[in-house]
């Protein structure tokens, strides 16, 4: 039994945010200190944290310090102002559906306990330990996640994951790499094949940094040799997170995912998708229907501060793709694993465990 050690990205204090600038790895850690809604709502922007539970905790963080705000402001909380600081967090990033999971659960304790005439300081408290609560249970469901989809794995195993699912992605531990984790742990023979996930190279940046302090083996990819890798008979198994999960099984997940399905399924490898509950999106009936991130052209042309492509050449940079039901072998979840992706078999899953 292998015992690896935790990674966490971010840390409260005194109420204050501090998050792992994801920016500046792997060449640097930098710690960054946050102490406004304005200041985590810009982090999230600019993906200094990104992936999307971190991003639903680093929000549910914002909004109390942001309730906090008013309080120190007014001397009382203000239910118009506490709305501004609502909206403001829910406007960084649309894609990622447990940004506004975690904000709707926030903003639905702060509107029982001003119902309750709780006293604005303790409404204060209550709010930061409700973000507490939505951290720690992330970390749990992560490791949930690792139990359950370590055991789809061969003994010996050679992965391919795309984007950084990990620790970095999290409250820590991890979805995909989480179970890449679990499965080192328990002493299986993983090796990981990293694709660099252009354009802002979270694989090669985030998850290779990850799996380097974890001494995990593993290989760093250009996003276009997954194929080449498939068709020789390198990859045993895909492992992907996702940002959205719609009622029929659609998965909205970084930019490239839905390439890899195709490959996966026309070489016969599992195609398999690691997210919390939390990332199912039940209102939205299927992938058509999910609002896709369109970023700055500026993250295509440039590789860190040098230019790649003409300054005058127009950019269509889509942060997400949408992976079909079809495409997938299996969801795995804190709760268990849906080994049949389709708006009936997720319906009864959730219903069955009170989701």
């Amino acid at each position: 039994m292998r015992r690896l050690k935790d990674i966490r990205p971010i840390e409260l204090e005194d109420k204050k945010l501090k998050v792992l600038n994801q920016l500046k790895l792997p060449t640097e850690v930098e710690w960054l200190e946050l102490d406004s809604y304005e200041e985590i709502a810009k982090s999230i922007e600019d993906m200094v944290v990104r992936g999307a539970p971190l991003i639903g905790i680093v929000a549910s963080y914002g909004f109390a310090i942001g309730i906090n705000q008013i309080f120190k402001e007014k001397g009382y909380i203000d239910i118009v102002e506490s709305e501004k600081v609502l909206n403001r967090l829910k406007s960084t990033r649309p894609t990622a559906v447990n940004l506004f999971w975690a904000l709707n659960r926030m903003w639905n304790k702060l509107t029982k306990y001003l119902a309750e005439e709780r006293s604005s300081g303790e409404i204060v408290d209550l709010l930061f330990k409700e973000a507490e609560r939505i951290d720690l249970e992330d970390y749990h469901a992560n490791k949930s996640i690792g139990g359950y989809g370590q055991v789809l794995l061969k003994e010996k195993c050679n992965i391919l994951t795309h984007c950084n699912t990990g620790a970095l992605a999290t409250s820590g531990w991890g979805t995909a790499l989480g179970v890449i984790r679990s499965a080192y742990e328990s002493g299986k023979d993983i090796t990981v094949y990293v694709d660099e996930t252009r354009p802002y190279l979270q694989g090669s940046r985030l998850t290779a940094w990850e799996l380097v302090q974890e001494g995990i083996p593993h290989y760093l990819i250009t996003d276009n040799s997954a194929g080449f890798l498939m068709s020789k008979g390198v990859i045993d198994a895909v492992i992907v997170g996702a940002d959205r999960i719609t009622r029929n099984g659609d998965v909205a997940n970084k930019i490239g995912t839905y390439t890899l399905s195709i490959l996966a399924e026309y070489h016969d490898i599992p195609f398999y998708v690691a997210a919390p509950t939390s990332t199912f999106d039940l209102e939205t009936s299927s992938g058509d229907q999910i609002p896709i991130e369109e970023r700055s052209e500026e993250e295509v042309k440039r590789c860190g501060k040098n230019l790649v492509a003409p300054d005058d050449t127009e950019v269509k940079n889509y942060s997400f793709d949408v992976t079909p039901a079809s495409k997938i072998t299996a969801i795995i979840t804190e709760k268990g694993i849906i080994s049949h992706v389709d708006e009936e078999h997720i319906t009864k899953f959730l219903k069955y465990r009170g989701i």
